[in-house]
């Protein structure tokens, strides 16, 4: 922010009883969150991405007409800049910025939409592009065909990377006059269903969490040619799971060393260490609240957005052991992403 203080943006389902997107202040010190304001003015924004300035904030609406908005957060309050952008598919679950456009990976039809930025962070008026994409998987019903689940760009910010639940794969594509290619799509384990991924902060690597199989494999990749290897897969849960335990979010620390997972059901969070090209699990941790639909760290902080439970928690993380502690939480009914400027 313009003026030092850091934020945080709460996303969240309208249609549970959800405010839309909740503003919240980030003490510096012990990273605890205060509530500053929230705005609903689209259905479902159940995550969110910030502008490379912190200036405007973009939100998906997770409904079946699928759309993008945009939001001015330079105040104590996020204000709508423009009208919502349709994606030209259904239940989007994910965005980032790339290239100049806002990317949606839409889980309904399976498919991924560029939508142009404006000079002034504004959306242009329709998407520029949709990549369908295609298969199926051994699980049903969850695989009978593809679901994208989250799109981003590669560290170097040559390729968008995007995961597909329903097709076991992950596919690197490139943007060219705001259509985007696919350039290669990478196998993983049959009925793994991947969900989201987080680079390595050196760029030479990949970690995909598995929401049917509850693991992460590590990948290695190669951003000059565009290339995803899968090397190993890691269990992020001690035992064999309960019926009902589905991973959704991951990240990696700064400085490499860690890379957290939370899983839903389970209501844990993971600590895994990184060890070459191998994942060690060292603990599991209670997530601080039910159904632990995304995680976030941030300045040696860890913000768990609970779904079912209505709240987001925030962990301090140990830096030498990478266990974080939990420190408090706010109330955020049917709370789904937490994004920080």
């Amino acid at each position: 922010m313009a003026d030092g203080r850091r934020r945080a943006y709460i996303g969240s389902f309208t249609a549970a009883g959800g405010p839309g997107i909740v503003m919240a202040d980030i003490d510096a010190g012990s990273g605890a969150l205060t509530v500053l304001s929230s705005v609903n003015a689209v259905p479902d924004p159940s995550y969110l991405a910030l502008a490379y300035d912190g200036e405007t904030l973009y939100a998906v609406s997770e409904t079946a007409e699928g759309a993008v908005a945009a939001y001015r957060v330079g105040g104590d309050k996020p204000e709508p800049a423009g009208r919502p952008v349709p994606v030209d598919g259904n239940g989007p679950t994910h965005l980032s910025l790339f290239a100049g456009h806002v990317l949606s990976a839409n889980y309904g039809s399976g498919s991924v939409t560029a939508i142009p930025v404006r000079p002034d962070g504004t959306l242009a008026r329709s998407a520029s592009g949709v990549l369908r994409h295609s298969g199926a998987g051994p699980h049903t019903p969850r695989q009978q065909g593809p679901h994208a689940h989250q799109v981003q760009p590669d560290p170097s910010g040559r390729w968008a990377v995007s995961v597909d639940l329903g097709t076991d794969s992950v596919r690197v594509c490139a943007l060219t006059d705001g259509a985007l290619a696919l350039h290669r799509e990478t196998a993983l384990r049959p009925g793994s269903g991947p969900r989201h991924l987080a680079f390595h902060p050196d760029g030479a690597y990949a970690y995909v969490v598995n929401e049917l199989s509850p693991s992460v494999t590590l990948c290695r990749w190669d951003a000059a040619e565009g290339v995803l290897t899968p090397l190993s897969e890691t269990p992020v849960l001690p035992g064999a799971p309960a019926r009902d335990a589905y991973p959704s979010g991951i990240v990696t620390s700064p400085d490499g060393r860690f890379v957290w997972t939370a899983t839903r059901g389970e209501d844990v969070l993971s600590v895994l260490a990184v060890e070459g090209e191998e994942l060690r699990l060292v603990t599991t941790v209670h997530c601080g609240g039910h159904w632990p639909r995304a995680l976030t760290a941030s300045d040696g902080f860890l913000y768990v957005a609970n779904e079912r439970s209505g709240d987001v928690t925030w962990f301090a993380v140990d830096p030498l052991t990478g266990i974080p502690r939990r420190g408090g939480s706010i109330r955020v009914t049917a709370a789904s992403c937490v994004a920080i400027a």
